[in-house]
């Protein structure tokens, strides 16, 4: 009797539980759409985790027909606001962005406490901003970009050699000669950030140092761009449901102990005396930690490990991804690359390498890449902002540490903005003044505002010269298979399939 009266009990307290959280959510749901953007409703607990399916940007982009420019979801515990139009973005990164300054870190940046050193994760504070203005001026502002055009040319010329000695490897099997594109950019994109950062070819057949290096940053990559739904629902931290932390305590670590090699030894070389002619990024880290700065801005060794290893994933995919998905868009508009053709042949000529002086004389070059980017950035949603108060925004009250996604991806897609934007046309840029550096709101593949991209500079300089240099270098022809534009979400947007094709060295005059 009193084992039934005490279940009868349980069963009363856990309904009226379950009534009071879904009474409180209807009147939670009633109270936020009065104050709230526009979205769809959610699910008691889950709220809208469902309405994001396996590619958020492109589903985010398909709900914007119906409830507008601006999205509201509620994606766990965790309040998301969506922009989805240069209007929106403006607003936002002109006068609202010191109050959405803060970034959103993802659990899978918390193990080894990553996201203290980070610069793209770290708080807004008087570290970021040191870190930040460091970065700037030692790696990546324009004389700093300028001089190391040398180690581009280097590790493009490099890729060159690769992709035309795996060709000639796979006709002597009998093979038809196709090369793995996607993989030949990627290396090239990794060993110039290993030359900038530590002055070293980290892939390099006898370097099996860099090759660990390489496969721990590549796990690195796949988790951080793997979704968790730890990161939407917080009770669940512990559980690991997706094994995200788990790994990423595991292949972080092995990261962050090769990365604290390279920084011993290189402060080992300079206690003896022994330093390169040219000071790298390295170099200028260990000078700025070296100068006796205590307190919250000292850069301390962790935080110098976790800035090198940053380097690699910033630099590598973003580079390498938009490359891929030009010569893609290329290979699928046969005029557009017979058109970029031409215009190398005429600027540069047969005789002589595509070199980064040439670029100003390529406008249709540059007009390839700003539509690549227009309907493939790197970051389609860029990296998730965080409300650092109560804000009013475009009419809205948005509550202190609401998500914020920007996305770009949308953006590059809005029929308002871009006439036939589904198309590729280059043409679209053609004697216009539309740039990717944050002020043309209408194409901000890096960002905007104090968020920016701090390796804007540097990407531009790759992107272009390793382009050019693969058209004018060979010509190319693929299975129509690799010519889909199917996407796969992970630390970049890339193609699903990975782009192979097959390159034949151009002859002169060709």
């Amino acid at each position: 009797m009193e084992l039934a009266y005490g279940m009868l009990c349980s069963c009363s307290v856990f309904s009226v539980t379950v009534l009071i959280i879904l009474l409180s959510w209807r009147k939670f749901g009633k109270d936020t759409k009065q104050k709230v953007p526009p979205g769809p409703q959610g699910w008691p607990v889950i709220g809208n985790i469902l309405d994001l399916g396996t590619m958020p940007h492109q589903t985010l982009y398909k709900l914007r027909s119906k409830y507008g420019t601006l999205l509201w979801l509620k994606l766990g515990s965790m309040n998301t606001m969506v922009l989805q139009s240069s209007m929106a973005a403006e607003q936002l990164f002109k006068n609202h962005d010191l109050s959405f300054c803060d970034p959103k870190c993802p659990d899978a940046l918390i193990p080894h406490n990553y996201y203290q050193g980070s610069l793209a994760f770290g708080r807004y504070g008087s570290y970021w901003r040191i870190l930040r203005r460091l970065c700037t001026m030692e790696l990546l502002v324009n004389k700093r970009v300028n001089d190391t055009a040398a180690l581009r040319r280097k590790c493009v010329d490099a890729m060159l050699r690769h992709i035309e000695r795996d060709s000639a490897a796979g006709l002597a099997r009998g093979e038809s000669g196709e090369v793995n594109l996607a993989h030949s950019l990627f290396l090239m994109a990794f060993n110039l950030i290993g030359n900038l950062m530590v002055s070293k070819d980290l892939l390099e057949s006898e370097s099996r140092e860099g090759k660990e290096f390489f496969d721990a940053m590549d796990k690195i990559m796949e988790f951080v761009g793997k979704p968790n739904l730890a990161d939407f629902l917080p009770f669940l931290k512990w559980l690991d449901p997706e094994g995200v932390n788990r790994n990423m305590k595991e292949h972080m670590g092995k990261a962050m102990n090769i990365a604290g090699r390279f920084v011993k030894e290189r402060v080992e070389e300079r206690k003896i005396g022994k330093q390169g002619m040219a000071k790298d990024f390295l170099d200028a880290l260990l000078e700025y930690g070296s100068d006796g700065k205590e307190g919250p801005d000292r850069i301390s060794d962790h935080n110098i490990n976790v800035i090198v290893l940053e380097m690699f994933l910033a630099g590598s995919e973003t580079t390498s991804s938009t490359v891929e998905w030009a010569m893609t868009e290329l290979l699928r508009n046969p005029k557009s690359m017979q058109k970029a053709r031409e215009e190398l042949n005429q600027a540069v000529g047969p005789n002589r390498k595509v070199e980064e002086s040439d670029m100003d004389n390529l406008p249709y070059l540059q007009a390839v890449v700003k539509e690549t980017l227009r309907l493939h950035p790197p970051l389609p949603l860029l990296v998730p902002r965080n409300a650092m108060e109560d804000t009013e925004f475009m009419g809205y009250l948005i509550p202190k540490d609401t998500q914020i996604f920007v996305n770009v991806w949308g953006i590059g897609r809005d029929p308002e903005t871009w006439d036939e934007p589904l198309c590729f046309k280059p043409e679209r840029f053609t004697g216009s003044n539309i740039e990717y550096r944050g002020q043309n709101f209408e194409l901000i593949p890096f960002g905007s505002g104090r968020r920016i991209c701090v390796g804007l500079s540097l990407a531009h300089r790759v992107v272009h010269l390793a382009l050019a240099s693969l058209l004018h270098t060979f010509n190319w022809n693929l299975n129509p298979k690799f010519l889909d534009t199917n996407e796969r979400v992970g630390i970049t947007l890339r193609k699903l399939v990975s782009l192979k094709a097959i390159p034949r060295k151009r002859s002169l005059g060709e």
